[in-house]
């Protein structure tokens, strides 16, 4: 890991172990998101990423919030603090994939298990147009059920979804796997 920038991604990523149960090992951005220079170093990663595979092929960054039905953690996901800011950074519009019953009209939606419940996800309809290519993020690939629940609700609006791309991957829950033929990226791995 000799690219500075990285190095400073990597050293705002904390571990907690035995959170938000026994036997996990929590990675936790919130310093990352605490330090301006950090977050704005991940946002630069993952943006010279998507311009060298994608060039000017993106048409939008879709972002994913679920919150699951049963959670006794209280999950919730952060991509929402990084699709945005990427979209932001690459001229982009970014579209929102949220939790059932949170986005305004008509909806398709996706049902999938996560590690702590079950989620249904939904994306407006309207949000975009058969053949728009889209990008997928997140900060964290896990299992995989948040991206591929939002490649399939990207899927049924006839998108092309180029990639998915995170902060961090847990690459022993071989959530990649779930994601077929999509490329999937992530800056930093971890057990």
């Amino acid at each position: 890991m000799a690219d500075p920038e990285l190095q400073l991604v990597a050293r705002r990523i904390r571990s907690f172990p035995d959170f938000p149960v026994p036997g996990v090992l929590f990675r936790d951005i919130s310093p990352l998101l605490k330090d301006p220079d950090s977050f704005r170093a991940s946002i630069s990663l993952l943006a010279n990423h998507l311009k060298k595979a994608h060039g000017g092929r993106i048409d939008y960054i879709a972002a994913a919030r679920p919150t699951p039905q049963v959670s006794p953690t209280g999950l919730d996901s952060r991509g929402f603090l990084f699709g945005p800011s990427l979209a932001q950074e690459l001229g982009l519009g970014c579209i929102l994939i949220r939790k059932r019953g949170k986005l305004p009209g008509p909806t398709v939606s996706a049902s999938y298990a996560l590690e702590y419940g079950k989620a249904e996800l939904e994306i407006q309809r309207d949000a975009l147009e058969p053949g728009q290519r889209v990008v997928v993020v997140d900060d964290l690939l896990a299992t995989g059920g948040t991206m591929r629940a939002a490649c399939e609700l990207l899927g049924q609006l006839r998108a092309e979804v180029l990639e998915c791309v995170s902060l961090v991957e847990l690459t022993s829950l071989k959530g990649r796997e779930k994601l077929g033929a999509v490329p999937f990226f992530s800056l930093l791995q971890f057990e």
